[in-house]
C-alpha cells in the first residue's frame, strides 16, 4: 500500500504543479503513510478488561502463508456449508463451517490478491497479475481463467450470472460467470494522487454500484455496463494533495433501497439506491477500513481506529468507542447484541452494540487481522493475514 502510494506521486503529480510542490507533497506523504517522528501513533494498549461475555474459539485452521504481509483483499467467504478462504500463493481451501475439517484444497500457480467472491456453485478470485480465476465451490476444481486490465485489490462480485471485477486502475470488467468471457468493461482515470486500493462492488437489484477514487459513487446497468446515475459523495478540500484524498475505498453496503459508503477523507454517505439522490452525510468521520449495517444503525471504524454507531436515517453518532484508537481495526461486523473487531495483534474485540463498550475478547494469533469478520450460522469467521482461519461464538 505503502509502496504504490509514494510511486504514485513521484510519477503521477498533476504537470502543472510546480515541482516544488511536487516535491513537498511527496514528502508529506512518504512522513504521512511510512511514518514520520510526529504522526506515529502507536497502539492504545490493552487494558485488563472483566469479561462480560464468554468468547470461544471453535475451531482454527491455516490456510498457507495467508496475505504473507502485504497489503491485499483476502477474506473469507461463506456458502454451501463451508468457508473458503485462500492465501498469496495460489493456495485455496474450503472448511466445513462446523468444525473446520478440511473439504478440498486447491494448488494453484496464481498469485492471488483479492477474494474469493461466492457465485452460484463458484468460487472466484483475483490475482495479482492481473487475472480472474474461477473454481468449482463443489471440490475445488479450476473452471476458467480470464485476463482483466490490471491487479485485483477488491473481492469479486457475483450475481445473476455476471461476475464484477474491479481492479487497481479502478477499471471495472464484467464476465460471464460459467465461461469467463468479457461482457462489458468500465474505465475512467483516476485521480494523480490515490491511496493503494479499491472497495469492491455490490449489486444491488440490476445495478452495479461502487466507489471511485474522486469521492463519487457510481451505479451502472449489469447487464451491459451502462451508465444508471453517479452521486458526489465528497468534495475535495484543502491546500495539500494529501488533504485533497477523497477515495472511496471501502466496500459500500445497502439496506432498504438505500447505498452507504464512507470516505478516506470525506466521511459517510447515504444516498438513494434508485437515482442516486444523497439523503445525509457526515462530513465529520474518515475510514478507509468499511463499514456495516443492521438493525437500522451503521458501524463504522473510522481512521483512527475508532468504532462509531451512526443512526442510518440520518448519519449521527450515537455512540463512540476509542478504547482501541490506533491498534489499526477491522471495518465491524455485527453479530446480535455485538459489534466485532480484529487488530493488529490478532485480537478479536466484541462491543456492545447498544454503547459500545468491551465485553470480551480472544486472541487468534498474534499477527494482524485486517479482514472484516463473516457471520453465518451465529458463528463468526476470522481470517488474519498470517492464514489462520477460526471460527468463534459466544457461548
Amino acid at each position: 500500500m505503502r509502496f504504490f502510494l509514494v510511486l504514485l506521486i513521484a510519477a503521477g503529480l498533476s504537470a502543472c504543479a510546480s515541482m516544488e510542490s511536487a516535491g513537498e507533497a511527496l514528502e508529506g506523504i512518504k512522513d504521512y503513510f511510512l511514518g514520520g517522528e510526529d504522526n506515529a501513533e502507536p497502539p492504545t494498549p490493552l487494558v485488563e478488561l472483566t469479561e462480560k461475555i464468554n468468547v470461544e474459539i471453535l475451531w482454527k485452521e491455516s490456510v498457507g502463508v495467508g496475505a504473507d504481509e502485504k497489503s491485499l483483499k483476502l477474506v473469507p467467504a461463506v456458502g454451501a456449508g463451508r468457508v473458503v478462504a485462500a492465501d498469496t500463493e495460489g493456495l485455496v481451501e474450503a472448511h466445513r463451517l462446523g468444525d473446520g475439517d478440511l473439504i478440498w484444497e486447491t494448488e494453484t500457480e496464481y498469485h492471488f490478491s483479492g477474494g474469493p467472491g461466492l457465485g452460484n456453485g463458484t468460487v472466484i478470485l483475483g490475482t495479482t497479475d492481473a487475472e480472474v480465476v474461477a473454481l468449482r465451490l463443489e471440490n475445488g476444481e479450476k473452471l476458467w481463467t480470464a485476463s482483466v486490465p490490471g491487479e485485483v485489490l477488491s473481492i469479486p462480485a457475483v450475481a445473476k450470472g455476471i461476475v464484477l471485477v474491479r481492479c487497481a486502475d479502478g477499471s471495472i470488467t464484467a464476465l460471464n460467470e460459467i465461461t469467463g468471457a468479457k461482457i462489458w468493461s468500465y474505465e475512467r482515470s483516476v485521480p494523480a494522487l490515490s491511496i493503494r486500493g479499491t472497495g469492491a462492488p455490490i449489486i444491488v437489484e440490476d445495478n452495479a454500484i461502487f466507489g471511485e477514487d474522486n469521492g463519487k459513487l457510481i451505479a451502472l446497468r449489469l447487464s451491459d455496463g451502462k451508465f444508471t446515475w453517479e452521486a458526489g459523495i465528497v468534495v475535495a478540500k484543502g491546500r495539500s494533495e494529501i488533504e485533497r484524498l477523497v477515495d472511496l475505498d471501502v466496500d459500500p453496503v445497502a439496506e432498504g433501497g438505500v447505498i452507504y459508503i464512507a470516505s478516506y477523507h470525506g466521511g459517510v454517505g447515504a444516498v438513494s439506491e434508485l437515482d442516486g439522490y444523497l439523503l445525509w452525510r457526515n462530513e465529520q468521520l474518515s475510514s478507509n477500513a468499511g463499514l456495516s449495517i443492521a438493525d437500522r444503525h451503521l458501524y463504522v471504524t473510522d481512521s483512527d481506529s475508532n468504532v462509531l454507531q451512526l443512526d442510518d436515517r440520518s448519519g449521527s453518532s450515537l455512540w463512540k468507542q476509542k478504547e482501541l484508537q490506533y491498534r489499526k481495526l477491522t471495518a465491524p461486523a455485527a453479530y446480535g447484541n455485538y459489534v466485532v473487531v480484529g487488530d493488529l495483534e490478532g485480537y478479536v474485540h466484541w462491543l456492545s452494540n447498544s454503547d459500545g463498550r468491551q465485553l470480551g475478547r480472544v486472541q487468534i494469533t498474534d499477527g494482524p487481522i485486517d479482514a472484516k469478520a463473516v457471520v453465518a450460522d451465529n458463528t463468526v469467521y476470522v481470517y488474519a493475514k498470517d492464514g489462520t482461519l477460526a471460527a468463534l461464538k459466544v457461548r
